[in-house]
């Protein structure tokens, strides 16, 4: 009989591991190509383009010149009107989502009720571009179906409610969007905060009881700082949906109300002379804008993952 030795049966079994490893290394690396290469192609190359032509002059030479179209009052007025119009549509999308979320919490998680609210946030959520905006205009355009009937049963025009009466039709403006922006970006806003809701402890709120909190004492202590930054990292997210999101907008008005129609516009327009660095420079402005805003939701991120261990 062959007695193998402790060493040798090691050294073998260290000789087989070594070459599991790296090959299961290689199979994640090789299993990570596609969404590279996709992030590699539509958004990497886009960027570094959108840079590029921004910081350039048409032979190539490098320059800051270009920035000179932020003095232009239109252009300004575009970028305010594109963070107003976000940032009114997140708050109000994560106070609503935020109160649907804490409804869903008290269904079955496996109910109907919950199955059906789940998979229509995820519908809802993508429903966009041409069709969101035929729907709207066919509800509260100048002769949308709730627009005729407010008008008919109460006297109300629902036109009244746009900030700028002189600049057409609701729908057609800044406040008519708000609407439109909101309606995908609740369930949007379901989706990223509901997690959150959901991995809150029953252990946490027996322990404040033990110790003789109430309710309210539970969620100013302990509800509410867990919550907080996965809310605020919500809002984050919504926010950048928003002022990203540019499908919706083109098909309402054609006016460059807000800084991706105007973008689109240089692109494609072939009148205007010298406008070519334009869109660049209009892309570098969103890129800084969107930075900070990932830099923010990620800083969240991090530490509502604390409490989600």
């Amino acid at each position: 009989m062959t007695v193998v030795a402790p060493s040798a049966a090691t050294d073998r079994s260290a000789g087989a591991g070594a070459h599991v490893k790296p090959r299961r290394h290689r199979l994640g690396w090789l299993g990570f190509t596609p969404f590279a290469a996709y992030t590699l192609v539509f958004l990497a190359v886009p960027t570094v383009l959108a840079v590029w032509s921004g910081l350039t002059t048409e032979s190539g030479a490098f320059t800051l010149a270009n920035f000179e179209v932020f003095g232009d009052h239109i252009i300004l007025k575009a970028f305010a009107n594109s963070i107003v119009l976000s940032l009114a549509t997140a708050v109000a999308s994560a106070i609503i989502g935020a109160v649907i979320c804490v409804a869903l919490l008290a269904v079955n998680p496996t109910g109907f009720t919950r199955v059906v609210a789940d998979a229509a946030a995820s519908v809802f959520a993508q429903f966009g571009g041409v069709m969101l905006a035929f729907a709207f205009v066919a509800t509260i355009g100048t002769t949308g179906l709730l627009t005729l009937f407010l008008k008919q049963a109460f006297g109300f025009d629902i036109n009244s409610l746009a900030l700028d009466q002189t600049a057409g039709p609701l729908i057609n403006q800044v406040s008519g969007m708000f609407f439109v922006y909101v309606y995908f970006s609740v369930p949007l806003m379901v989706i990223a905060f509901m997690p959150a809701l959901v991995g809150l402890r029953p252990q946490w709120g027996e322990a404040v009881a033990t110790l003789g909190g109430g309710r309210w004492s539970y969620w100013r202590h302990v509800g509410f700082p867990v919550l907080a930054p996965s809310f605020f990292g919500s809002l984050i997210l919504v926010f950048a949906g928003a002022f990203s999101s540019y499908a919706t907008a083109s098909a309402l008005t054609n006016s460059g109300v807000i800084i991706p129609i105007i973008m689109q516009q240089d692109l494609s327009s072939e009148t205007l002379p010298g406008i070519a660095h334009v869109p660049g420079v209009l892309a570098v402005g969103m890129i800084v804008i969107m930075a900070l805003v990932m830099w923010l939701y990620s800083l969240l991120q991090r530490r509502a993952a604390r409490w989600q261990r």
